[in-house]
């Protein structure tokens, strides 16, 4: 596992208080039901939207249908940037994660991810892994497109602890 380079910045945290560790950090993104992605359009204009990810060795992963905006989006600009926290101003955790989104297409890798997926959310979220993709586990929904998936290692993690107010970054 990478270990980052953590530092606070003083001028937007409260007096005496102390960077966000690490593990706390990684733990809210492990945890998060839900988190934010913002992608680049081709055309330069911006594009936000929720979806769920999963923590899984050194990496951020969500996925994507195959003719969604994101992967048109990715194809062009691999610059992501995802969020996750709460939508209180004076307690709890905010995190946001800098990096380059990879699109994960070996099979091993896929039904490893797919197993964590499952797992995070109580089978809600089941796929097979079929031609470097995931698809839909049930028989219902065979013939839909690929859902693509996609590793994003962090090159920088910003941690907002709210309350005690901390801007903590951690630089890969």
């Amino acid at each position: 596992m990478r270990t980052p380079v953590t530092t606070l910045d003083q001028r937007y945290s409260d007096p005496g208080a102390v960077a966000t560790p690490w593990d706390e950090t990684r733990r809210a993104l492990e945890a998060a039901e839900l988190s934010w992605i913002s992608t680049v359009r081709p055309d330069g204009r911006p594009h936000g939207t929720p979806l769920v990810a999963v923590w899984a060795g050194d990496a951020l992963h969500f996925c994507t249908g195959a003719g969604e905006q994101k992967t048109a989006n990715l194809s062009a600009n691999p610059h992501v940037i995802l969020t996750t926290g709460c939508n209180r101003w004076d307690g709890g955790l905010d995190v946001v994660v800098e990096g380059d989104a990879v699109r994960v297409t070996g099979d091993d890798e896929l039904k490893r991810l797919a197993e964590a997926w499952t797992g995070k959310w109580d089978g809600q979220w089941q796929y097979a892994v079929r031609e470097g993709s995931f698809r839909p586990q049930s028989e219902q929904e065979v013939g839909t497109e690929p859902v693509y998936v996609y590793a994003v290692q962090p090159a920088r993690v910003l941690a907002f602890t709210k309350g005690t107010f901390t801007h903590t970054t951690h630089t890969f």
